[in-house]
């Protein structure tokens, strides 16, 4: 009896779950976040589709506009709220944990993706059988630092992720659910949605996008929060700045061993004391430089680690919210 009902509750489960689900996060889009909903209303994707919008912290209306999308939109909507601003990388997490498709396509909400590109990227994962799918666009709509800062963050992530080379890692991606299903076990508050990616998956593969210009404001990435989505990209999934801070001071113990001999040496034999003061002080500040280097390196892993520990939360969720649009979804 128990296996019965087990399996009628799969069955309408498996009934009721869309074939795509498409993750939002929200940071300033009050403008633009109502006609990326009705423009995706209008796709009809195998299986169906349902759109997670997570509002992370936005300082503008983008909440109250989302809340009137759950009366009008044509598609199932589900709203989170963060109760803070906790990253765009923290609001795509808990947008993963309340979607329920077979693959998951995430991507912003500044229309700078074309939606007709959505199916284009679902069709290529489900079809090829992919588990993880990326973007890379032919000619990216950013201003000339932002493209800069995302050519520099592709070359880290070459270097200190586990990634097939050159491929580009985009916010415009397609998962799997299986693949989501392994993301979301990570409850660190410091996630990097493409590093762990990197480590449920290699069966990955990319295609080629248009990127549009930005129709409203600027983008919400500043030069400080690039550095602090390098810093998670470098210290949650790689122990590569612990290496490279080993690496210089055996460099730095082979120089200053040089230095000690040819000082010795010249005591001995040459029998004159240099002043060597601008040598000194050369000496002292390129050690001190490098030695704070390795202490900050350091101070950045025992502070995550001790957030971690501590609990620091991954994302506090202040309300959900679903429409009624897919009741009747068969």
């Amino acid at each position: 009896m128990n296996d019965t009902v087990a399996l009628i509750e799969t069955a309408l489960n498996r009934a009721i779950r869309p074939g795509l689900s498409i993750v939002v996060p929200v940071y300033r889009g009050a403008a633009t976040v109502e006609r990326l909903v009705d423009a995706l209303s209008d796709l009809n994707p195998a299986g169906g589709l349902e759109v997670v919008l997570v509002n992370d912290g936005s300082p503008d209306n983008s909440g109250e506009v989302c809340r009137g999308l759950l009366a009008t939109a044509r598609i199932p909507l589900i709203y989170i709220e963060h109760a803070r601003n906790y990253g765009e990388h923290n609001a795509v997490m808990t947008g993963l944990r309340h979607a329920s498709g077979d693959f998951v396509v995430t991507m912003d909400d500044d229309l700078q993706n074309p939606v007709e590109e959505v199916v284009k990227l679902y069709d290529h994962a489900r079809l090829g059988g992919w588990d993880a799918v990326y973007t890379r666009y032919a000619v990216k709509q950013h201003t000339g630092w932002r493209n800069l800062g995302s050519r520099f963050a592709n070359a880290v992530a070459d270097r200190l992720l586990d990634k097939p080379k050159g491929l580009y890692l985009s916010s415009f991606r397609c998962m799997s659910a299986m693949v989501v299903g392994a993301v979301t076990r990570y409850s660190g508050p410091y996630p990097y949605v493409d590093g762990l990616i990197m480590q449920v998956t290699q069966h990955i593969d990319s295609i080629e996008v248009r990127h549009l210009p930005r129709l409203n404001g600027n983008s919400n990435y500043t030069l400080v929060r690039l550095v602090r989505l390098w810093l998670n990209l470098a210290t949650s999934f790689s122990l590569a700045p612990l290496r490279l801070a080993i690496y210089a001071g055996l460099a730095l113990s082979a120089l200053g061993t040089i230095g000690a001999v040819a000082t010795i040496s010249e005591a001995l034999f040459v029998h004159r004391t240099p002043s060597g003061w601008a040598s000194t002080m050369v000496v002292l500040l390129l050690v001190s430089g490098v030695q704070s280097m390795i202490l900050g390196v350091l101070g950045e892993y025992v502070g995550r680690t001790f957030l971690s520990a501590n609990g620091k939360p991954q994302g506090t969720v202040r309300e959900i919210r679903r429409n009624d649009a897919g009741l009747d979804r068969a």
